[in-house]
């Protein structure tokens, strides 16, 4: 490793989430830039039940990572330990742990996902509301418990939705974001999360619907920022960085993208991107090619594509 490396994460939580990790790192590689050759950590939350040989391949390396059985029933409950054993796993002279969801691709180098010396974080606000807490209002019940959990009463710091612009208190997507490792804020980010869903009176009380326990991983998250990072060190990336085209319709005609090679990095969750189907935004070369090309590969991971519009409100906070 260098005086400066940056390593990417991920994980896979079945054999069906395979195809979608291969695809992801290929974009690094082929569109990432000066952080092409990073490293590239996936986490099998299954051990076992994934064959992760399929993504043999040099600077990539498959970790087998065990989750409670407390925690692998909560949604997303396993993306925290994952992240918190990256952590554990970091040498010294790694400056940046960034995360990508595997329904993500890179098209141009995310080098705004390289922390310097000045910056502990980068993030995106979420792209629209959901569970956030408005900012002109007290926090609810759900807050108020992660807030106890952090140790604070509330946090200062606000950001506005990508899609309507509501203003919330600190509230970050989890698509893609990037911490240094020295903070220890991941080790912290898993303790609490594991604390608050064995807390029998908070998920009683708090976690009543579908939503609330889906997002707690990520409030939870977004509150250790606030409180650990000072503002002027979280670097708040561009909407070009994890551009919701899983929600390309509902973004503001201003807002939205024309072309997706004019993008960093996009989620496309539950979106076909299969050569054909792309209908509502431009695709140039070389990123056509490079699509055209991974057919078969898109093809055997179109059980995730689809999804209905309501199941796109649901996650497209995350």
């Amino acid at each position: 490793m260098t005086e400066e490396t940056h390593v990417f994460l991920t994980c896979v939580r079945s054999p069906d989430d395979l195809p979608l990790a291969r695809l992801l790192i290929e974009s690094l590689r082929d569109f990432g830039g000066e952080l092409a050759r990073s490293e590239f950590w996936v986490f099998a939350t299954r051990p076992g039940r994934e064959d992760g040989g399929s993504l043999a391949a040099p600077g990539v390396r498959v970790v087998p990572l065990s989750v409670p059985e407390h925690a692998e029933r909560w949604p997303y409950g396993d993306k925290a330990l994952a992240c918190a054993e990256a952590e554990r796993m970091s040498s010294a002279d790694v400056r940046s742990l960034i995360w990508l969801d595997l329904e993500c691709l890179i098209v141009q180098p995310p080098a705004l996902l390289a922390l310097d010396a000045g910056h502990g974080a980068a993030l995106r606000p979420v792209h629209i509301r959901n569970i956030g807490s408005p900012a002109g209002e007290p926090p609810d019940a759900f807050w108020r418990g992660v807030f106890e959990a952090v140790g604070v009463a509330d946090v200062a710091t606000t950001v506005r939705t990508f899609i309507g612009g509501e203003s919330v208190r600190a509230y970050y997507n989890s698509h893609c974001f990037a911490v240094r490792p020295d903070l220890g804020l991941f080790t912290r980010w898993s303790n609490l999360y594991q604390g608050l869903i064995g807390d029998e009176r908070f998920v009683r009380d708090a976690c009543t619907d579908i939503r609330h326990p889906i997002f707690l991983f990520q409030a939870v998250f977004s509150t250790i920022v606030a409180v650990s990072v000072p503002s002027e060190r979280v670097r708040i990336l561009p909407p070009t960085y994890n551009y919701p085209y899983n929600l390309h319709r509902q973004v503001p005609p201003a807002d939205r993208a024309a072309v997706l090679n004019d993008l960093v990095c996009f989620t496309f969750e539950g979106r076909d991107l299969r050569p054909g189907a792309i209908r509502d935004i431009g695709v140039r070369e070389p990123l056509r090619s490079w699509l055209a090309e991974r057919a078969e590969l898109l093809a055997s991971a179109a059980p995730t594509f689809g999804s209905s519009d309501s199941e796109e409100t649901l996650h497209g906070s995350k």
